[in-house]
């Protein structure tokens, strides 16, 4: 199976030259937005329109001798333009340019996400929906525990993605904001009205009060969506994971013609793409923290939040829009066997049918500790001696005397068990 991941769409918002795109738009709509106040002239905004450009090695140049990356960013299109050149960035403050272009960055990153988010809740839907009525045991604690469908268990998957499709959602709101409020966001040098005109332009909403920077919580809002998203995937890819080992062999994610498992063993197929899903999880549950520390910040501003930003806010933007798209491929290509589940689901030779068998004892009028204590009882013995348990209960004359045959046949009916699977369809899907 080839991947349709390709690296350059989101990798692209974030390579260096995009980023002073990005800058560059900034600067070019706080011009015009100064220009219909009559604080720069309008040919000089026709001549940065027409003149500035993006020259990353020029900028690279500068900054050497700069040390400061808006400055050289700046000189660098100011160059290109000439005279007019010298109303870039006009009353304005690094950060005014620096966040405002962040929030373009990361609106755009994210609406990719859910892009690919939804794409995997439909195959999470198709595939629940090929599989309600597949019967398959349910487990906690890694033990058996009741029987449920392979279907109910996706259906869970895409109600969790709804949350998180939710959670991204709002953290697009969080940071579509942009600044352009000066030095400590006091508007010393700026009116406000600049900052809305630009804001519109660039289709963000003005923070509602800013120091030097946009506020970090909202920076850590977007990287929990990103984890929060990681973490759900690696849940369902534990599942997988699981659910393919030797002993259980009830799922498998695909595996392609001519792929090799292992170096030694031909006979290997591991859940690798499963395991390169919870593994990259990790890396955004670890970049969350990191985003958390960002937050609180020296007074105004200090630049403790910038270097880290430059890592974790790409790396996590990329790691989570990959694994997303690979485990959407999983789910697609995901073999899935129902008759090693009804296997599985026999094993314990019926004993997971015990619940419906004690409430069904406890209705007769006994004490629930004297009806579990039967019950049990026999499923421990079924246990040991791996008799089937229905063949212990009937035997049982203290649970034979209280409950009628036909009761405890329908104990026993894995039909009447599942029986509210559709009602659960209903809530997840309608």
């Amino acid at each position: 199976m080839i991947s349709r991941y390709t690296l350059p769409e989101m990798g692209r918002i974030w390579d260096e030259e995009n980023k002073l795109r990005t800058w560059l738009r900034v600067e070019i709509a706080a011009a015009e937005a100064m220009a219909e106040e009559g604080i720069v002239p309008r040919e000089a905004v026709a001549a940065i329109k027409k003149k500035g450009a993006v020259d990353l090695e020029r900028v690279l140049a500068i900054e050497k001798t700069t040390r400061h990356d808006v400055i050289a960013f700046v000189t660098s299109v100011a160059e290109k333009v000439g005279p007019e050149g010298r109303w870039l960035h006009y009353g304005m403050t690094s950060s005014d340019c620096l966040d405002t272009a962040l929030a373009l960055q990361m609106v755009e990153a994210i609406q990719l996400v859910l892009r690919e988010v939804r794409r995997l809740k439909e195959a999470i839907r198709r595939r629940a929906h090929e599989f309600k009525g597949t019967p398959c045991i349910g487990r906690t604690h890694g033990i058996h525990a009741e029987p449920i469908t392979f279907g109910l268990k996706l259906a869970s998957w895409h109600s969790q993605l709804e949350r998180d499709e939710a959670r991204l959602d709002a953290a697009h709101e969080s940071v579509r904001v942009g600044k352009i409020s000066g030095a400590v966001g006091t508007f010393a040098h700026l009116d406000p009205s600049i900052e809305e005109k630009v804001c519109a332009a660039l289709g963000l909403e003005p923070d509602p009060v800013s120091t030097q920077v946009i506020q970090r919580d909202r920076h850590a809002e977007y990287l929990y969506a990103l984890a929060s998203l990681g973490a759900s995937l690696d849940r369902f890819a534990t599942e997988i994971r699981h659910l393919q080992r030797t002993e259980v062999r009830e799922a498998e994610e695909p595996f392609a013609e001519g792929q090799k498992g292992s170096s030694a063993m031909p006979h290997k197929r591991n859940p690798v793409t499963c395991e390169q899903v919870s593994g990259l999880s990790r890396l955004l549950r670890t970049n969350l923290l990191a985003a958390l520390e960002n937050v609180p910040l020296w007074h105004e501003r200090d630049i403790s939040h910038s270097s880290v930003e430059r890592v974790i806010l790409p790396d996590s933007s990329i790691l989570a829009h990959y694994i997303v798209v690979k485990f959407a491929e999983v789910v697609e290509g995901m073999r899935v066997f129902p008759e090693r589940m009804m296997e599985n689901l026999e094993a314990t030779n019926g004993v997971v049918f015990s619940q419906p068998l004690l409430l069904a004892l406890t209705r007769t009028g006994g004490s629930r500790e004297e009806a579990y204590a039967a019950v049990q009882r026999a499923a421990m013995t079924s246990w040991q001696s791996g008799k089937p348990f229905r063949d212990l209960v009937l035997a049982d004359v203290a649970i034979t005397a209280r409950i009628p045959r036909e009761e405890i046949d329908r104990a026993f009916d894995l039909n009447h068990q599942l029986r509210h699977v559709d009602a659960v369809f209903e809530r997840v899907f309608a």
